[in-house]
């Protein structure tokens, strides 16, 4: 009888599942301008959605202030109805090819929809974990089934995958709730 299922491969999942809650969070500003901020962007370009920064330089000129120099000038439209459309509250001005974008100044009301888009993102990163623990839960079942692996032996690795999930949402519950404090202090 086999091992059952791979357990690092299903870490190193979940691992990626958090890691992308981490950027995503990162990307959410709390006071001063960070490139960061538009990381979640994707635009409309030649046919697929690509990355903001796959089509322009983002800069931070001044402190409550980003500038976004488009490569093709045919893209400026797109770039600017994708940053209107992304739910992060900017409003671009078109100079030419570029794009200024003023940060306003956060007020209660944006700090609690920051704070929505964070919890957003973590039930996103928590059903993200969720999918690849299902994913070994019916590894297993199937492996026990056919045969490879005994009854002790599938139990005994879903309790590890089960408490490995509880870890990970539990990482995500503690990194959401330090973003909240961040974003809500004044």
């Amino acid at each position: 009888m086999s091992e059952g299922i791979d357990l690092n491969d299903l870490k190193r999942r979940m691992d990626g599942a958090v890691s992308a809650f981490k950027s995503d969070i990162a990307s959410l500003r709390t006071g001063r301008a960070s490139a960061n901020v538009l990381d979640p962007v994707m635009v409309e370009a030649y046919g697929a959605r690509t990355p903001l920064n796959q089509v322009a330089n983002i800069t931070v000129p001044e402190p409550r202030m980003l500038g976004v120099s488009v490569w093709d000038k045919s893209m400026v439209g797109a770039v600017e109805r994708a940053i209107r459309e992304s739910n992060l509250g900017l409003n671009p001005i078109i100079d030419g090819q570029n794009l200024r974008i003023p940060l306003p100044e956060l007020n209660e009301e944006r700090r609690k929809s920051l704070v929505k888009v964070a919890h957003d993102y973590a039930e996103k990163s928590k059903v993200a974990i969720r999918h690849v623990r299902r994913d070994g839960m019916e590894d297993l079942k199937k492996a026990e089934k056919d045969g490879k692996i005994g009854q002790d032996t599938s139990r005994s690795q879903s309790e590890k995958v089960q408490k490995m999930t509880d870890e990970m949402i539990s990482d995500v519950d503690r990194l959401l709730a330090d973003k909240q404090k961040e974003i809500m202090q004044v």
